[in-house]
């Protein structure tokens, strides 16, 4: 019997010094169109940052490039598998930081201490534990841990000045604080920025949401919701089995099944986070673009306007 997932979804970081990004990119884009992968890798001086799909040896090859690269040897990979890439072209682009902070002088490797999925509950059980959801606002509305802060950012280089701004207000009454994000890489970054500002007891979840959902078994978890991903799955839930949200391709924010109940959805065109704000020149437009879409599909070809953000 064929495989019904044959193409293998590798997300990966890590926080490592490259003093030369540059050198590093021309290589490994270059294997990477070699193998056929397709995906985003940041390249920073910080580090690397990526999510690749391809065939199993595809990715095989890119991943061990990639070990080899200084201060990789120990990288972590979070696999999934889907019946067609989610991904439509391969770039690796060139950034100052591979999860953009703006914290001038941080150290994203002096960071807090990671707790693995099986310990996440009782770490997040103890009422003196403060619970901080790292993401955007957009993310935390599809799902997050029972008792999550939500600091309601519309981005992560927002988490710097809200911290400063709520911070006696969070702490009091707290001796540790716990923090969390999709894969791992932002509440990672936001530990060393804690620590940073002085605050000594500091955890994040190992692998991140997409680690605990694959891990903790549905009735032990504490999750709630499904959890958004930057690629054409748009939701994972428990399993990291499909969710049931879908992408709205005009404001490419996360729709619900009670968002596409609503008069105001039009797959391709308009949600109700974003009606309002469009005129009938741009409906007019991302209904072409969804026409385009769907003619694509028919003849087996893949039209620009399938692709997802790539935000995290």
């Amino acid at each position: 019997m064929a495989d019904q997932h044959p193409i293998r979804v590798a997300a990966f970081y890590r926080f490592t010094p490259f003093p030369d990004p540059a050198a590093v990119r021309a290589p490994l884009l270059a294997l990477c169109e070699d193998q056929g992968a397709k995906g985003t890798i940041l390249l920073a001086p910080e580090g690397i940052n990526g999510t690749i799909a391809g065939t199993p040896a595809a990715i095989d090859a890119v991943l061990a490039h990639i070990r080899a690269l200084p201060g990789c040897a120990d990288l972590e990979v979070k696999i999934a598998t889907a019946p067609a890439t989610p991904f439509h072209r391969m770039k690796v682009r060139l950034k100052r930081e591979i999860v953009t902070m703006g914290a001038p002088g941080l150290d994203p490797t002096a960071v807090g201490d990671y707790v693995a999925p099986a310990d996440w509950n009782a770490l997040i059980d103890d009422p003196e534990t403060l619970l901080i959801d790292t993401r955007n606002d957009y993310e935390v509305r599809v799902g997050t841990f029972a008792g999550a802060v939500d600091p309601a950012t519309a981005s992560f280089g927002d988490f710097p000045a809200w911290f400063r701004a709520h911070r006696d207000d969070l702490l009091a009454g707290k001796r540790r604080v716990a923090m969390f994000c999709t894969g791992g890489i932002r509440c990672e970054k936001a530990t060393a920025f804690l620590k940073a500002e002085g605050v000594d007891q500091v955890f994040h979840l190992q692998g991140g949401i997409l680690k605990y959902l694959e891990e903790v078994p549905a009735a032990e978890s504490v999750w709630q919701g499904e959890c958004f991903v930057f690629d054409e799955r748009v939701a994972v839930g428990h399993g990291l089995a499909p969710g049931t949200h879908a992408l709205c391709r005009a404001c490419r924010m996360p729709a619900s099944d009670a968002d596409r109940a609503s008069a105001l959805y039009e797959e391709g065109v308009s949600c109700p986070r974003c009606h309002a704000t469009r005129g009938d020149e741009d409906r007019e437009r991302y209904a072409e673009r969804h026409r385009q879409t769907r003619l694509a599909e028919a003849r087996g070809e893949t039209h620009v306007g399938r692709r997802a953000d790539q935000r995290e």
